[in-house]
């Protein structure tokens, strides 16, 4: 017998689970689609076989998928928090929610396709949001509410109180060799 997790985040979707459930196996690490139940016989909504649930995990985190078809809607107040180590694997996730009929929004904030939020979140933001010095925390924090895919680099020259070259992307526009720095 199966042991099954005491606790699993149940997420509603109209008809999709597995997709979903496929899709986020295919993008994250330690991510697995497990068991579908499929309907024993036809009920209001549905007909005999139609799947109704999906096991998987998200990174680690047991989910299951309802079909419970439509009129509930994801939203913002729940989402997953994916940690990121650099530019590459924060891009890579980024771009497979968002290109995958997703949707971009703020500050790191991400919509998939079938309405989830994702915040992308790279661990150098966290760091430079709770930099001990308040003016380096507040330039990085600044910088952070005017993105959207979180940019390491300009959050880091943020943090330190200098500027991009948006020409080169030299994180030291005062270094910078380009006709105009700094823009």
């Amino acid at each position: 017998m199966a042991t099954h997790a005491k606790n699993t985040i149940c997420l509603w979707y109209d008809r999709d689970a597995e997709e979903a459930a496929h899709f986020y196996a295919a993008t994250f690490p330690d991510s697995a689609v497990g068991a579908v139940f499929r309907a024993p016989w036809d009920y209001p909504d549905g007909k005999q076989g139609d799947l109704l649930t999906v096991e998987f995990t998200v990174m680690g985190i047991p989910c299951l998928g309802l079909n419970g078809g439509p009129g509930v809607a994801h939203n913002r107040a729940f989402s997953f928090q994916v940690a990121t180590a650099d530019q590459e694997e924060t891009d890579r996730y980024w771009n497979a929610i968002v290109g995958n009929g997703g949707e971009e929004s703020d500050c790191g904030w991400c919509r998939d396709k079938w309405g989830l939020s994702w915040q992308i979140t790279p661990v150098a933001l966290i760091q430079a949001i709770s930099d001990p010095d308040p003016a380096a925390a507040r330039r990085a924090f600044d910088a952070m509410m005017q993105m959207k895919k979180i940019d390491i680099a300009a959050i880091g020259a943020a943090r330190r109180g200098s500027g991009v070259c948006k020409e080169c992307l030299n994180e030291d526009s005062d270094s910078c060799v380009c006709p105009e720095p700094g823009n």
